[in-house]
C-alpha cells in the first residue's frame, strides 16, 4: 500500500530518502521501497515517522486530514 504523505511529509522537512531511512536504521533502497508502496511498511516506523514529524499515525496513512498530533491536544 502506498502512503503518498510520507513523500509528502518527508519533502516538506527539507528531508531526502537517505536521510529518513538513517532515522528508521534501515538502507536507502528499503525506504525507497517503501515509499513507492512496493514493500508494507512497518508499524514500529509509522511510529518512528509519527514521532519525527510530530502527527499522527492516522494522518501518514491518509485516515485523517487532521495534521496535529493527537497526543499534543489538550482535552477538557
Amino acid at each position: 500500500m502506498e502512503f503518498k504523505r510520507k513523500k509528502d511529509l518527508r519533502e516538506h522537512h527539507d528531508k531526502l530518502q537517505k536521510d529518513i531511512a538513517k532515522l528508521l536504521g534501515i538502507f536507502q533502497q528499503y525506504y525507497s521501497e517503501y515509499e513507492k508502496g512496493n514493500r508494507t511498511f512497518p508499524i514500529q516506523h509509522l511510529i518512528t515517522l509519527a514521532k519525527f514529524y510530530d502527527t499522527s499515525i492516522d494522518y501518514i496513512v491518509g485516515l485523517s486530514n487532521d495534521k496535529s498530533n493527537l497526543n499534543n491536544k489538550k482535552t477538557s
